[in-house]
């Protein structure tokens, strides 16, 4: 992805607290959808820890996402947690079984019995595609993966309230 600044955009107004409704500018906070991530052996089986519904964007806008959450482990063995961010169209008619795009880089970490709790931080700058339908209203979600070849069933790794957030600036060039 090339080097991308806010040069010649600027920030759009306004907040939305509800995960489930579109925002009514630019700036978007994103409420907590999960409490657990279920241990497993594999490391494709995510969750959804926030999303956001944000406004109509177009071709070549940025976002400017920042995501934390926290876990915890009370399994008594360790686990890899993996999370990223992705994106999908809103208003495309197959919602979430349409098309997701992963505009992050893969972050992970075990969570040792000794650590317990955990931080996740990820953020991004992302510019939308020359092949994004115009007005369409991207869903940007964050989602982790709690694995371990310790697991065992119904075993889950705590997604704690009140430790995170998901935050989505949109900045577009200013009117003509």
């Amino acid at each position: 992805m090339p080097y991308l600044t806010t040069a010649g955009l600027t920030l759009q107004g306004a907040l939305a607290t509800d995960p489930f409704q579109p925002a009514s500018g630019s700036l978007a906070l994103g409420a907590l959808e999960t409490t657990d991530i279920p241990v497993d052996l594999s490391s494709s089986s995510f969750r959804t820890l926030y999303r956001v519904v944000t406004g109509p964007v177009q071709p070549g806008d940025a976002l400017d996402i920042d995501a934390d959450a926290r876990v915890t482990n009370n399994c008594g063995y360790n686990i890899g947690v993996a999370w990223h961010l992705w994106i999908y169209d809103y208003d495309n008619p197959l919602k979430t079984a349409g098309p997701w795009t992963r505009i992050s880089a893969f972050s992970g970490e075990n969570v040792t019995p000794d650590m317990h709790h955990m931080p996740l931080h990820i953020s991004t700058l992302y510019r939308m595609p020359e092949d994004w339908p115009p007005g369409h209203r991207p869903v940007v979600v964050m989602r982790a993966d709690a694995h371990s070849t310790a697991w065992q069933p119904g075993h889950t790794l705590d997604v704690d309230p009140g430790y995170g957030q998901l935050i989505v600036r949109h900045w577009a060039p200013p009117p003509a």
